[in-house]
């Protein structure tokens, strides 16, 4: 039984710290682009769009369309 609310306890510290709400000011500053994941979207969308226009197809990016470029 103890080592039940030990396992429970555990799970409860780590899920609980992801329960936040985020107020209107601090929105501004997760939304700045510094926070993106790649650096450059733009350069890197343009890249994908080329890689799938090249390879005939298009997969994983979440892009709907055939290889020819004409979406």
């Amino acid at each position: 039984m103890s080592a039940t609310k030990c396992l429970l306890a555990c799970a409860l510290a780590t899920l609980l710290p992801g329960c936040v709400t985020v107020r209107a000011q601090q929105r501004a500053a997760l939304a700045d682009p510094i926070m993106a994941f790649d650096s450059e979207p733009r350069a890197e969308a343009l890249r994908a769009h080329a890689i799938e226009n090249r390879e005939g197809s298009s997969g994983g990016s979440g892009v709907a369309g055939g290889g020819c470029g004409c979406n």
